[in-house]
């Protein structure tokens, strides 16, 4: 039978989604480096979150109107919720704050398909390809070669941040990608909407509780404050999560982690066209590796064998 309109669409929505969700997430690097001088970054994630809550609730319970079975399942949410969202976005944004780049902040958690691919065999019984292990070496080469670009030739090792930014990016790139196996692993019958908004409550209460203990909490409501903070609230915090979270219930883990690679090459064309931040020829052929990678580990079939534990 012939292909209907109806049915053309939808293919073409899911080929579009993995692209249309690297472009959005890319786009919360930038967000942090336009908002975090005006917030703290805790408190600055907090308000996002609460904004969030106040427009995802009444949609979930709208389109939805299904919530999580059982107090054990509504653990599980929160505790990727907490990786997911709490401890990668905490520390991405904390790292900014202390003085890394936007760009680097996300070259540095686009390592992220490695852990996972590691973690994936003995957690979830997913098995990778000699192909696909081909395109995840190519990814950690192509964000070496970009990462190696940044390099301080003198005696720090980045320029204009220390040790602090990168344990809290090393923190998020644990988070994610530790969030990725835990939600795959005991989350796969979470509800879309309502699971998130679950995610998003633990999420927020962690970054509430930092607020409280570690930040003062002062915020300046500039118009760019106020634009950036609508932006990452109903395009990165709404928009892209319910898309990664589809995209995690119909692939692999590990696929689904491998969509990673493509987001500090985005980034940093963003970068470049909103901050001119130019990118020198090794990072430029890094960009190019990593993408390969990422094709080949999207499309290389897995091997045979090996089951998800239970």
């Amino acid at each position: 039978m012939p292909a209907t309109p109806s049915s053309r669409m939808a293919t073409l929505w899911l080929a579009a989604m993995p692209l249309l969700f690297v472009a959005l997430w890319s786009t919360g690097f930038i967000g942090a480096k336009f908002g975090l001088p005006y917030a703290e970054p805790f408190t600055f994630l907090f308000i996002r979150f609460a904004l969030t809550l106040a427009l995802l609730v009444p949609l979930a319970h709208w389109l939805s109107g299904e919530w999580p079975r059982g107090a054990r399942l509504w653990g599980h949410i929160a505790v990727s919720g907490l990786l997911v969202h709490g401890a990668y976005l905490g520390g991405v944004f904390y790292g900014i704050y202390l003085g890394m780049p936007a760009g680097l902040a996300s070259l540095l958690v686009g390592l992220q398909p490695l852990l996972t691919a590691a973690l994936a065999g003995p957690l979830l019984g997913e098995r990778l390809s000699l192909a696909q292990w081909l395109g995840l070496a190519l990814g950690l080469v192509g964000i070496t070669l970009v990462l190696g670009s940044k390099l301080d030739p003198g005696e720090a090792l980045f320029q204009g941040f220390g040790l602090g930014a990168l344990a809290a990016v090393s923190v998020a790139l644990a988070g994610i990608s530790c969030g990725t196996l835990y939600q795959k692993r005991y989350c796969t019958g979470m509800p879309l909407l309502s699971g998130t908004v679950v995610q998003y409550l633990a999420a927020g209460i962690l970054l509430g509780i930092g607020a409280l203990l570690f930040e003062e909490r002062s915020v300046e409501w500039t118009p760019t404050f106020l634009l950036t903070l609508g932006w990452l609230v109903l395009v990165l915090s709404i928009s892209a999560i319910l898309l990664l979270m589809a995209l995690i219930r119909r692939g692999e883990a590990s696929r689904v982690a491998s969509l990673f690679y493509l987001v500090p090459p985005v980034t940093a064309l963003q970068a470049w066209w909103l901050f001119d931040e130019r990118l020198p020829l090794p990072a430029l052929a890094g960009m190019a590796i990593a993408i390969a990678g990422v094709v080949l580990v999207v499309r290389g079939k897995p091997a045979t064998g090996g089951r998800p534990r239970t």
